[in-house]
């Protein structure tokens, strides 16, 4: 009997039978399906496009994508919100090049992302590549790459598809079909050293808890919040750690960063690197002589730049409840009736006082406090927040709480400016998926929004009611208004006279939306702000752009002096 070669059933009555030649094609996405990867993000064209249609076939969801940074930027958004893999499908040659910023930022923040395409230029840029050698021999081939995606530290995979398999057939008897690989493994520290973090955090005199983005990943939040709330420790979340504890919660001190950096005693990392975003824990942002209890699932990762006190080998929601459960065997506390709590809450007071006179201040053009003051008032506590930008990022992530894990998405460890939109688009995605009545909030500076702004017509297209805000300053960390614009231009060319920080002053942002059949606003005023928010909130038909015009000149609130442990004294932001 003559053998059936291996296709997926009825798939010409949706596409028609001339676009699926490949059995190497339908073979690939059968096998992405069994692995659970249900997103597919990319831009086709030859010789994928059919590729991206078998996807569909094969019940993955295909979002094309006006740029293939912003498509890999998507589906290492969806690893990190899933714990599965996104995908993304790109061609060869210039496409492969512009997914690579986006492959090599998804690998540096840890991200599972798995990547289609066709040369081998991705071998540098992720946890795992490979070429399969016959196409019986994809299936395992991607198994592998999404198991290593997930399995130890997160990161990109990539799969290298050979341009003479594109045509090509196989008979399905020769097929191995690999099951969907399982959730990782759980790794716990060793016994004895989690007495020994304990011992140390007992001898403290002010302690810290650093939450990181690695917490969030590994679904660490409820034992995590019992641990703090027993331990009664003081608690700092990274950027991506916000949202893990609720950032209300009494003993959250982000709002005193600074000051409980420098001043801690022994710090507790948990699913933190000590990378630039945590000043490499080094002086003179840390006391140097500081003790660290590191938590990390990766070996390697123990030791960068300060060696621990105590290195907790293992998975960080395992690992912390480990500490939790020998907390409660000691029945140690430690007490909020010492100099260390009265420090920070004191801190955490007058920085509160700083930020809400620049917040209540009525002047025009608005602020970036005033902005987001107002915001935060409106925003919905389930919402997920992306951000990215210079001061938009840094001052939003101060002032725009997170009170649920992983519903912060930002620039991360790579400070890429680009992602807010891929990364709102892929939460969006999932949101919908999901329908658990979440908005989708991307507030962007207004050069991080030129980045990946035509990705406003993606979210037109998809019906996708993502909420964009940019904060408008006119140029990148600042900018002028349009009086001194006109007035530069009658100097010469504005290429020798403009500020390379300059932006177009009061771009129409908003009109970009418009022009795909979203909603723009174009806000000066408190009250055009909240209008407009307002509004954009109650619509879930269509995604919204509200370009604010604020102050060129606004910035961050005036540094101050803290005083480390041995009296150095050093000008830092809190």
């Amino acid at each position: 009997m003559k053998r059936k070669s291996y296709k997926l059933r009825n798939v010409s009555q949706y596409f028609g039978a001339a676009y699926f030649r490949a059995a190497h094609t339908l073979l690939c996405l059968c096998i992405l399906s069994l692995q659970n990867v249900e997103y597919m993000f990319g831009i086709v064209g030859v010789p994928i496009i059919e590729v991206a249609m078998a996807a569909q076939a094969a019940g993955i969801k295909y979002i094309g994508m006006r740029n293939e940074q912003a498509a890999c930027y998507a589906a290492s958004a969806i690893g990190y919100l899933t714990g599965r893999p996104g995908a993304c499908l790109v061609v060869s040659g210039p496409g492969l090049i512009h997914a690579l910023g986006g492959m090599a930022n998804a690998n540096m923040n840890c991200c599972v992302e798995f990547l289609l395409s066709y040369v081998e230029a991705c071998r540098l840029y992720s946890k795992f590549s490979a070429r399969p050698s016959s196409l019986e021999a994809i299936p395992s081939v991607i198994e592998k790459a999404v198991r290593t995606s997930i399995y130890g530290r997160p990161g990109a995979c990539y799969v290298d598809i050979a341009g003479d398999m594109v045509n090509a057939k196989v008979d399905r008897i020769n097929v191995r079909v690999v099951s969907c690989c399982p959730p990782p493994p759980v790794s716990v520290a060793e016994k004895s050293t989690i007495n020994e973090a304990i011992s140390v955090l007992k001898m403290a005199e002010r302690p810290l808890v650093i939450i990181g983005k690695g917490a969030a990943y590994g679904r660490a939040e409820t034992a995590l919040r019992e641990f703090v709330e027993v331990s009664r420790l003081p608690f700092l979340p990274t950027p991506m750690g916000k949202g893990v504890l609720p950032d209300d919660h009494p003993n959250c001190v982000a709002a005193a960063r600074s000051r409980a950096l420098l001043q801690a005693d022994v710090v507790l990392l948990l699913g933190a690197r000590l990378n630039w975003m945590l000043h490499f824990g080094l002086p003179p942002r840390f006391d140097p002589n500081v003790k660290i209890i590191q938590v990390d699932l990766c070996a390697e990762e123990m030791g960068n730049n300060i060696r621990p006190a105590v290195a907790l080998l293992g998975d960080v929601n395992a690992t912390v409840t480990q500490l939790l459960q020998q907390v409660g065997k000691d029945g140690w506390k430690y007490s909020f009736d010492t100099e260390w709590w009265s420090t920070l809450k004191a801190k955490i007071t007058a920085n509160a006082k700083i930020s809400k006179a620049l917040a209540l201040q009525s002047t025009l053009p608005m602020n970036y406090y005033t902005v987001f003051h107002h915001i935060s008032q409106l925003l919905p506590h389930d919402c997920i927040i992306v951000s990215e930008g210079a001061n938009t990022m840094d001052i939003g992530r101060t002032m725009l709480n997170n009170y649920l894990p992983r519903h912060r998405l930002d620039a991360g460890t790579f400070g890429t400016m680009g992602v807010g939109l891929g990364f709102a688009i892929a939460a969006a995605a999932l949101e919908r998926r999901e329908n658990k009545g979440q908005r989708i909030v991307c507030v962007e500076g207004d050069s991080a929004f030129g980045f990946s702004g035509m990705e406003v017509e993606t979210m037109c297209r998809y019906n996708l009611p993502v909420i964009i805000i940019v904060v408008n300053n006119n140029g990148i960390y600042s900018g002028v208004d349009p009086e001194t614009w006109k007035e530069m231009a009658k100097m010469g060319d504005l290429t020798t006279f403009a500020p390379p920080v300059t932006l177009l002053p009061e771009a129409r942002y908003d009109e970009v939306m418009t022009a795909f059949g979203g909603r723009g606003f174009l806000v000066r005023t408190v009250e055009e702000l909240r209008s407009a928010l307002q509004l954009s909130l109650s619509d879930w038909e269509r995604p919204s752009l509200l370009n604010v015009l604020i102050d060129p000149s606004s910035d961050r609130k005036q540094q101050v002096t803290v005083t480390c442990a041995e009296n150095n004294s050093v000008r830092l932001p809190d």
